[in-house]
Order: C-alpha cells, then structure tokens, then sequence
C-alpha cells in the first residue's frame, strides 16, 4: 500500500509541474497571439528567409502579399469550425518570390466545388492580408493525408504542394486570409482560432490536491502499522 501510495504522490506532483508548465506555455501564447493579430501586417517573409520562420517568431503574425491565386490547383481540407464541418479551401498563390499557399476561409459541403464559387481570374494579381501559420502534421486529433484519393485532413504545404503542379519554391507556411472589403460570401476568411482557452491552473490546483490526499493516505497508513505493532 505504502508503494502504490508513493508512486501514486509522485505521479499527481509530476502532472501537477506539468500543468504549471503548459499555463505558463499558454499565456504566453495568448499573449503573443493577441499582439500579433491586431499588428498593422508587413511583407511575407521573403522566400531567402524560410528556412527561418519558427513558431516563436514567426506563428500568427499579421502578413500581405501578392500574387496570382491558381484556383484550378486548390485543395480542399476537412474543417471542423463555428460555422459546422466543411472544408478549408487551399489555393496557391503564384508570387514572385515563388508559392505561397493562401486559406481562403470555410465552405460548406455545398460550395466544395470551385464552380460553385465566384472567384478572380488566375491571370489577374490580387493582394492578401491574413495570418501566417506553421505546417499541421498528423496526431492524436488529425489523421494523415490521402493525396492518392484527394483527401485531406492536414494544412501542410510541402504535400499539397507535391499533389498539385505550382512554382517551386513553395513556402514552408500558409496564409489564413482574413475578410477584406468585396469578398464573396464563399468561402468565408476569417475563421482562424486565436482564444485558446486556459484551464491549466485549475488542472494543476486539482493535481496538487490529488498528491496531498496521497500524502495523508501514507500518514494514515503508517500510523495504523506502528500502533498494530504496538498493540502486538
């Protein structure tokens, strides 16, 4: 019993850290977030500095950029959003520095398709401001890529980039393209998450209150043990 009880003290002390870890990750976050999404937006990074775009530097922050949107190459990614499943429709965006891969925003089953959509030309050069964000990867939530059969699950630019004929180089990033003046109502930009919610303290409060419940458990313990002896 004292062994369980142990182990147990040890395992709610390290969740308890852990959780203390993750809020102070996730202030952080928010923090950074809430600066970078009401920032006046600069210049995408140049295609000479991708390779040094990060998450800390770099993730959520407010971009424009010009290009060609080639709307026949476009992949439509599964989304689960406020406004119910649908997908997110990637489009690359032919620049001169090479393609940029650009969320234009959330459709509905009904508007997969591009006809289904009003949409410029792949001749004319349009301008997009919206939110740089890093690569998805397949986990616990998401599920892997299907390019064989065009299906979609993940952002990640280098894959769609690989399934679909655009301008090398391909940015290591995508754009989640926020509503400008004029917009179409499909898709709809604008649907990116930046409120995360923030729950760690209450988690590691609870943690730590598991520990001293052990804790009490192996006074309990050990003071039943001495005065069983005792009495022997």
């Amino acid at each position: 019993m004292l062994v369980f009880l142990f182990a147990a003290t040890a395992g709610f002390v390290a969740l308890g850290v852990w959780q203390v870890e993750r809020l102070g990750w996730k202030r952080d976050l928010i923090a950074r977030v809430d600066a970078r999404v009401h920032a006046a937006p600069v210049a995408v990074p140049a295609s000479t500095q991708w390779a040094g775009v990060d998450v800390a530097s770099d993730e959520y922050r407010r971009v424009t950029l010009r290009g060609r949107l080639l709307h026949s190459q476009e992949v439509p990614v599964y989304a689960s959003t406020e406004r119910g499943p649908g997908y997110w429709i990637m489009t690359p965006m032919a620049t001169a520095d090479g393609t940029v891969w650009v969320n234009r925003g959330y459709v509905d089953n009904a508007h997969r398709a591009r006809d289904s959509r009003a949409r410029v030309s792949e001749a004319d050069e349009v301008e997009v401001t919206g939110l740089l964000r890093l690569p998805e990867r397949a986990g616990l939530f998401l599920r892997d890529n299907v390019p064989a059969e065009d299906r979609w699950y993940v952002r990640a630019p280098d894959e769609m980039a690989a399934a679909r004929e655009v301008p090398q180089p391909v940015a290591p990033f995508f754009i989640d393209a926020q509503p400008a003046p004029g917009d179409a109502n499909w898709p709809v930009p604008g649907l990116t998450v930046v409120q995360f919610r923030d729950n760690h303290l209450s988690y590691a409060i609870t943690w730590f209150g598991m520990a001293m419940l052990t804790l009490l458990g192996i006074v309990l313990v050990v003071r039943s043990e001495f005065r069983g002896r005792g009495r022997a």
